[in-house]
């Protein structure tokens, strides 16, 4: 039997969680053919619940699940994992402001990183999903020497998925037809979804929709803030199109990425495009398989994309100083 895949869901009892440990199990991230394991990390007046849903995974017979744990112990969560994928965290509350949000949870995440330093597997890779993702991914990362800097990722593909969509839907096309849509930055009011080098069916986006304001008046500004018209709307913040987008970047690394696109997720910089090395930064990637990926060269950056770029790498550098205290040594 194929060795199963060990994944490490954190705030697995959660509304993501919940929507996204049914299509690990289902196959829907490695495929097939590949066996999985999950390993659950809640808090501790959380376990009960989580335990339903494991009842639940166990109901549906998935022949690709081979062990299913759950622990309110980071180190025991982690324990040889593949993957980490950090939902859990503190939510943003009634006002609260962004620094308030990265001050409360920067301590979970010195602990989480300081955990898969020490248990998770030898080739782990790890993806935070719970905001500010790109800075809790540089606090979780200055804990973990021990984990190589292109093993960390923070999860830009929500907003890449929210971009197709907006595009895909003014072109009246099939979402499916909208590709080399990127990401700058940060996952933030600043960050930069690029429509200029996106492509419809092989054409240039800006040739099927001419209406330029229409791109930088309210495509821009609709997916920058599409989180916080999810939460009016339905009362809470996105849970199953959030889960979607953790699906995808992993399953985007894991496979290896079709010549004619890319995708965006935030990465450990290595100064491409100017964007200082070491901050947790989206760009538009390429896999090569199992994890294993590259930033796309030579897109290109005009005026005022740039602006809108460094933007998000001063946004960043703040955030970073907010948190300089809580970073460990590998930063």
């Amino acid at each position: 039997m194929t060795t199963p895949i060990r994944v490490a869901v954190t705030g697995a009892g959660g509304q993501i969680g919940y929507a996204l440990l049914f299509r690990i199990a289902s196959g829907a991230v490695f495929g097939p053919e590949q066996p999985v394991a999950l390993q659950l990390l809640e808090i501790t007046p959380a376990l009960p619940s989580l335990g339903g849903t494991i009842m639940e995974l166990e109901d549906c017979a998935f022949p690709l699940l081979t062990d299913v744990k759950a622990s309110d112990k980071a180190d025991v969560a982690f324990g040889d994992a593949d993957w980490v994928i950090l939902v859990g965290g503190l939510p943003r509350k009634d006002g609260m402001t962004r620094a308030d949000l990265i001050r409360a949870n920067g301590p979970i995440f010195t602990g989480q990183g300081k955990a898969i330093n020490d248990a998770a597997g030898p080739n782990v890779r790890v993806v935070t999903v719970a905001n500010p993702c790109n800075t809790n991914c540089l606090i979780a990362r200055s804990h973990a020497p021990k984990v190589a800097a292109d093993r960390w990722f923070a999860m830009t593909m929500l907003d890449q998925n929210r971009a197709s969509a907006q595009i895909a839907m003014k072109a009246g096309v099939p979402v499916g037809s909208v590709k080399k849509v990127t990401i700058w930055g940060n996952h933030s009011d600043t960050q930069y979804p690029d429509y200029k080098n996106a492509v419809i069916a092989g054409v240039p986006a800006t040739s099927v929709i001419t209406d330029a304001a229409w791109f930088t008046d309210t495509f821009i500004p609709t997916v920058a803030k599409r989180g916080g018209a999810v939460i009016k709307a339905r009362g809470a913040s996105s849970a199953a199109s959030a889960a979607n987008a953790a699906i995808d970047t992993v399953r985007n690394l894991y496979h290896p990425t079709p010549a004619d696109t890319w995708f965006s997720t935030a990465v450990v910089s290595d100064g491409s495009y100017g964007v200082p090395a070491g901050l947790i930064y989206s760009f538009p990637v390429r896999s090569k398989g199992e994890g294993n990926w590259s930033i796309v060269p030579d897109v290109a950056v005009d005026d005022d994309a740039r602006k809108r770029l460094d933007a998000g790498v001063a946004e960043l550098i703040s955030e970073r100083e907010a948190v300089k205290d809580l970073l460990g040594p590998a930063v």
